[in-house]
């Protein structure tokens, strides 16, 4: 198999990591091998965070290169625009289309660009929810992350059994329920 790259990207605290370890647990339960890399800026203070997933048959460095990514997810409309260099040609992104100021917009030192997701969209293929507001209305707004995977899982090569699995494997115990229901919620929307 083909190496495949995905990038996760978001603010601090928007749940990157955990939605890596279950990409990561799945592509495992897969066969392939699988690289992580985590690059942390200020995460604790709402800085950028993003992850690298590369799998395949044989994956010798966990770094995802510009032009190489099958597939963005973006936690936030400003990460999506600052890494869609990554993706390559014929690259998807999927979108939590909602907005966090980053620290020089809160400020007042810059603007948040307007229209970002009418630019994506100028160049590639963007599924887009704002899962925030979907997330609230299952009743615990922190499990956004898990339908925009679901959203993402859509156009990924895993069965939806899989991914269930593994979510119940990697999540806190209490909250197994609730963040399936996320996901499944998620991967309908990308129907």
């Amino acid at each position: 198999m083909e190496t495949k790259n995905i990038m996760i990207v978001g603010v601090g605290g928007q749940g990157t990591l955990l939605t890596s370890r279950i990409l990561g647990n799945l592509i495992r339960k897969y066969g392939y091998d699988v690289k992580l890399s985590e690059v942390h800026g200020m995460a604790q203070r709402g800085g950028s965070v993003v992850t690298f997933v590369r799998y395949g048959d044989k994956v010798y460095e966990p770094i995802v290169e510009e032009g190489m990514a099958d597939v963005l997810i973006a936690f936030e409309r400003l990460e999506a625009i600052r890494y869609q260099d990554f993706l390559k040609d014929d690259g998807v992104i999927v979108l939590n289309d909602v907005r966090i100021d980053p620290m020089p917009v809160v400020i007042g030192a810059c603007e948040y660009p307007k229209d970002i997701v009418d630019e994506l969209k100028k160049g590639h293929t963007v599924y887009s929810v704002n899962a925030n507001e979907e997330a609230i209305k299952l009743g615990n707004s922190r499990v956004f992350n898990l339908i925009i995977l679901g959203l993402a899982a859509k156009h990924l090569d895993f069965k939806v059994e899989d991914w269930l699995s593994v979510i119940e494997e990697t999540v806190p115990p209490k909250t197994i329920e609730l963040n399936k229901k996320a996901f499944l919620l998620g991967y309908e929307k990308g129907e």
